[in-house]
């Protein structure tokens, strides 16, 4: 009875953990940040949320990012920077849903370095009255890849647990 007991439990408590994976975007995917790449075009093709990285992989002692606003993107100048990396291998937090602005700060951006990407808020996660009249969730959603993460985390918890438990004798 006590062995039924706390494998309710240890079910019950794999079950409510969840968690959202964030997705790290590498600009310009495996051509990186560099001239003559056409960045509007590959974010275009992107969908970023809230807590998603952005990545900029490039030559350090040739280029760098900065954000900025849009005056600054627009006009190429760094006047309105908020942020400058120098790294080489840049991950930024996109920690708010609103548009962001980056721009090759070493004259760059007028050969095409810029980027400007809209992040949008993580959707709630759907409503069990919602999937059972929706059916069907989109794959690649924020809430679809919220959800098979928790599940998986949720199994993989119960696996291991009951793995260290079971197998170590302790029954």
């Amino acid at each position: 009875m006590p062995l039924i007991f706390f494998l309710f439990l240890l079910i019950s408590a794999a079950a409510t953990i969840s968690s959202v994976s964030a997705t790290d975007h590498i600009v310009g995917a495996n051509r990186g940040w560099n001239p003559g790449m056409n960045y509007t075009l590959w974010a275009n093709n992107q969908t970023f949320y809230v807590n998603d990285l952005i990545s900029f992989r490039y030559q350090k002692t040739q280029y760098n990012v900065f954000e900025v606003n849009q005056t600054g993107y627009d006009n190429c100048t760094t006047d309105s920077a908020v942020g400058n990396w120098s790294s080489g291998k840049d991950f930024i937090l996109l920690d708010k849903a609103k548009r962001y602005y980056f721009i090759c700060g070493n004259g760059g951006c007028f050969q095409g370095m810029k980027v400007s990407v809209l992040v949008h808020p993580l959707p709630p996660p759907p409503s069990s009255s919602a999937a059972a009249t929706d059916g069907v969730s989109k794959p690649n959603s924020a809430a679809a890849r919220a959800q098979r993460s928790g599940l998986t985390e949720s199994l993989c918890l119960g696996l291991w647990i009951g793995w260290i438990w079971l197998g170590s004798g302790w029954i």
